[in-house]
């Protein structure tokens, strides 16, 4: 199997985060090359990481002979260039979340790539959980029925960088930071060839001093019929809060995947100790996570992308996926200035998908609109005429359909 030889571009937490799993886990592929923009913090995350190579010259760490992938870990107005740098030199590139700031700029970083021929994955972690694949393999399996609903919550004290704080960097606030995580989480859930029709979404700025917004929720109408929420924050205080729910027509799922896992400890030593990401305090009640790399979603992530460029086929998570999350993020600001629906504008690849539809059981020629058992062991039917379209409460000792 064939090791590779990264370029970092960024040394920032998620440099770190990336860096830590690539050379913990994975093991055969490394980062052999780290730009940024400070000669100190790249001396320092090179000596941390025993990367042997850093530089300040961003074209310098592009085309160092000794790679052949380049990962973007850069603040988001930066992608589209530096991508534009990576393609002309031919290697592979997997670049973080959100892909870009609108779905017009991701569009065009989208074409490049394929028009360069060269491998692009989007980093999005949080798709990758160890629950979420487990539980979106059960969802494909058929396991809750056809899925009607499915919620997802990001919400933490802010971000770590200055720059995810102008909006004319980022692109926005919470919702191009934490939205895009819970997009994707989504359209996993409902499926990637469901289309994102419409998005009703209210957003604000509501305790910091910035242009952006710091609290955000939406719908999101796929063709199917089903709805996605979301729900992010900047604002929420006690850690970071990742949760997702998905109803369906046979089943239901509930997911936490950091603040509520299982592993609680309480401390009253004195100390400043890390605990996990966004946690804001390292004395009381704790609530720390086992592997961080592996509960985010880093260590699936990364083997997938590394997987599916030795084998020559498409990730799990495309730079297309990375332009619908965007035009679906344009659509919610959209619909903030509009004050209602708005239309998801956007390319689409993925076909069509039929309405969600269930075949009505019967009982005596009436539509069984809900069955239930009682205390007694008798069984309670709620039945619709179908000529009358009249209701009817029916106890009977069994049901034959």
């Amino acid at each position: 199997m064939k090791s590779h030889r990264i370029t970092m571009l960024g040394t920032g937490l998620i440099g770190d985060f990336y860096t830590m799993t690539l050379q913990g886990q994975r093991n055969r592929d490394s980062v052999a090359v780290v730009y940024s923009r400070s000669s100190e913090r790249g001396a320092a995350f090179a000596q941390r990481w025993n990367v042997p190579n850093y530089t300040t010259d961003i074209d310098e760490a592009i085309n160092h002979p000794d790679t052949d992938v380049v990962v973007v870990a850069l603040p988001n107005h930066m992608h589209e260039e530096v991508i534009a740098k990576i393609a002309k030199a031919g290697k592979a590139v997997l670049c973080t979340k959100p892909l870009a700031r609108t779905a017009a700029e991701a569009k065009r970083i989208l074409d490049m790539v394929e028009k360069a021929g060269i491998f692009a994955g989007y980093l999005e972690d949080l798709a990758y959980t160890p629950k979420t694949l487990k539980a979106v393999k059960s969802v494909h399996n058929g396991a809750v029925g056809d899925v009607l609903w499915v919620r997802s919550r990001e919400t933490h004290p802010g971000p770590h960088s200055a720059w995810f704080w102008d909006d004319k960097q980022a692109g926005g606030g919470c919702i191009i930071d934490l939205g895009c995580h819970c997009i994707e989480i989504i359209r996993n859930f409902v499926g990637k060839g469901n289309r994102p029709v419409e998005v009703l979404c209210w957003k604000d700025t509501l305790v910091h001093p910035i242009n952006a917004e710091d609290n955000a929720i939406a719908l999101i109408k796929f063709e199917s019929g089903a709805i996605g929420q979301f729900e992010v924050s900047w604002t929420f205080r006690g850690g970071m809060d990742l949760r997702d729910e998905v109803a369906g027509t046979h089943g239901t799922i509930w997911l936490n995947h950091f603040l509520r896992t299982g592993f609680e400890m309480f401390t009253s030593a004195e100390g400043n100790a890390y605990v996990a990401e966004k946690s804001e305090t390292s004395t009381g009640w704790l609530f720390p996570v086992g592997d961080e790399v592996a509960e985010l979603g880093y260590v699936d992530m990364f083997t997938d992308m590394f997987n599916s460029m030795e084998n020559g086929v498409d990730p799990m998570e495309t730079f297309y996926d990375g332009y619908v999350v965007n035009a679906i993020m344009d659509a919610c600001f959209k619909s903030v200035e509009t004050h209602g629906w708005a239309p998801i504008d956007l390319e689409w690849r993925g076909g069509t998908t039929p309405r969600i539809s269930n075949e009505p059981k019967l009982y005596e020629g009436q539509i069984i609109i809900k069955q239930e058992t009682l205390p007694d062991g008798r069984v309670k039917l709620i039945l619709k005429d179908p000529k009358t379209n009249e209701f009817t409460d029916r106890v009977v000792a069994t049901v034959n359909s």
